[in-house]
């Protein structure tokens, strides 16, 4: 997400991204309706147009997880739970702020155990929820939703839920000033709907396994009234006007993490565009503001660029959706900008699809490695804002060390970071500064083969910095422990060539 305060002096330089990064903060809270609006919404109730909108794919290889308990946020996530697929049906009302859903999750079980547990906010009223189409009992706290069905090591089950309610932010953490509101679901005072959920916050509107190690396949059908439109990560496999209410189905091809799906509702109005290469890409601008999408265009550019040093795009559409507030966030295939000039703009457009190799493909099995992510997509958009400034890449990492020690010291390390402070500076720069004294260190044939060959290697799966680490020194040649500790675990800045 966007974020917007930096350690003091820093303040003054750069706003960036964690996988998403603040602009400016929203004028008005996001949450909940209003009782009245500038723009009235549509009216009209929608409702589920029954049973999920499909089958669970036959082959479901691709989403096997090592999933893990998280050592930054081990609160959230269940190991025991291999999601392998969602298949999520969700019905927008705008006149009463009311979601109406039904979930189909087909999970691994990596145990044996007499129960499970998934994160799923108790704010939503859940109606109906079986097991392999038995009725389950279960009992919930808080995010916590425990369900008494046994289940056996590497067994397949499928949980179906249906719930209702009005969703709702879940308290963000970190003191960055774009979550404020919180992270997951968050409805305007025009009752439209965007959803951003990095570290978690998907189970503020689906049960969900919300930890990174494990990716699932995912399948959307979504309704809402006309003229609005419901948006979701991947293709869009049909759009259906019928009866006041307009259905979309959306397809997810390749295994993502929770924190990196994405749901929204409101009036879009679709730009149509392609990269160099063929890659379809569409810009979901606010059809009364077309305005609002910036310089998001120049995405078909962006892909170009990042392609001559990561090699093709890794997935079969790109996306990026207009929602009225102020981050950014890299969610797969369709990333999530903020309305503002800087949200909008070409070095952030860069930085989000930047993430499609570095965060989304190879996506962090652990919190404690989100530098992993924003350390060499930070690096990417430092190379294309030099080239774009007239500057040298040296000239880009004076200017960022200059501030880098006090977001260390603000913050923590970028590897162990305070838990309380998710997303700060610290592990966007300091991974940056360090991916450039690695290039002039082995030299930029062996660098740049590198930064390809990871994410090819590694694609839809997952990896921690032992992995990772290991991986480098291996395909490079150097023995390099000593310079990964002083760049990720030191409390001070490395010295600098």
């Amino acid at each position: 997400m966007f974020r917007r305060n930096f350690a003091a002096g820093a303040a003054a330089l750069l706003l960036l991204l964690t996988g998403c990064i603040e602009i400016e903060p929203d004028p008005e809270p996001a949450e909940g309706g209003s009782a009245e609006t500038a723009v009235p919404p549509p009216t009209g109730s929608a409702t589920p147009p029954g049973s999920p909108g499909s089958e669970t794919p036959e082959d479901t290889d691709v989403a096997i997880s090592s999933t893990r308990e998280d050592s930054v946020y081990p609160q959230i996530g269940d190991p025991l739970v291999d999601a392998l697929h969602y298949d999520l049906t969700l019905a927008w009302t705008p006149t009463t702020d009311t979601l109406r859903a039904t979930e189909q999750l087909t999970f691994r079980a990596t145990d044996t155990a007499d129960r499970f547990q998934l994160d799923f906010d108790d704010v939503l009223t859940i109606d109906a929820l079986t097991v392999d189409g038995a009725e389950a009992t279960y009992e919930r706290t808080d995010k916590d939703l425990v369900v008494q069905h046994p289940v056996e090591a590497d067994g397949e089950y499928v949980v179906e839920l249906t719930y209702s309610g009005t969703p709702e932010p879940y308290e963000a953490p970190t003191e960055r000033s774009d979550f404020e509101l919180g992270v997951g679901w968050h409805v305007t005072p025009e009752h439209e709907v965007w959803t951003i959920q990095e570290p978690y916050g998907a189970f503020t509107w689906f049960a969900a396994n919300d930890q990174p190690a494990d990716k699932a396949l995912y399948d959307f059908t979504l309704t809402v009234p006309e003229p609005w439109t419901g948006i979701a990560n991947g293709e869009l496999t049909s759009d259906v006007a019928a009866d006041g209410l307009r259905t979309t189905t959306w397809h997810l091809a390749e295994p993502a993490a929770s924190y990196l799906v994405t749901v929204a509702f409101a009036d879009y109005t679709a730009t149509e565009l392609t990269s160099a290469r063929g890659v379809p890409i569409t810009i979901w601008g606010p059809t009364d503001d077309p305005d609002a999408i910036g310089e998001t265009e120049y995405a078909g550019e962006a892909m170009d660029w990042l392609e001559q040093y990561l090699g093709p795009y890794p997935f079969d559409t790109f996306g990026i959706l207009i929602y009225d507030g102020t981050s950014g966030m890299e969610t797969q295939t369709m990333v999530t900008l903020g309305a503002t000039d800087y949200a909008t703009s070409r070095n952030v457009v860069v930085h989000e699809l930047a993430h499609h190799w570095y965060g989304d493909t190879v996506t962090p099995s652990d919190w404690s490695d989100v530098w992993m992510n924003e350390g060499m997509a930070m690096y990417l958009q430092g190379m294309w804002e030099a080239e774009d400034e007239g500057i040298t890449i040296d000239d880009k990492m004076d200017q960022w060390a200059s501030f880098e020690v006090q977001e260390r010291a603000y913050a923590g390390p970028p590897a162990d970071y305070d838990p309380t402070n998710f997303g700060a500076g610290n592990i966007y720069y300091g991974p940056a500064l360090m991916w450039h004294e690695l290039r002039q260190q082995i030299g930029d044939d062996a660098f740049f083969s590198m930064i390809r060959s990871w994410p090819a290697d590694q694609e839809n799966g997952n990896a921690d910095r032992e992995e990772y680490l290991a991986w480098i020194e291996a395909t490079t040649g150097e023995e390099l422990s000593a310079f990964f500790d002083a760049w990720l675990l030191g409390t001070t800045t490395p010295p600098r060539d």
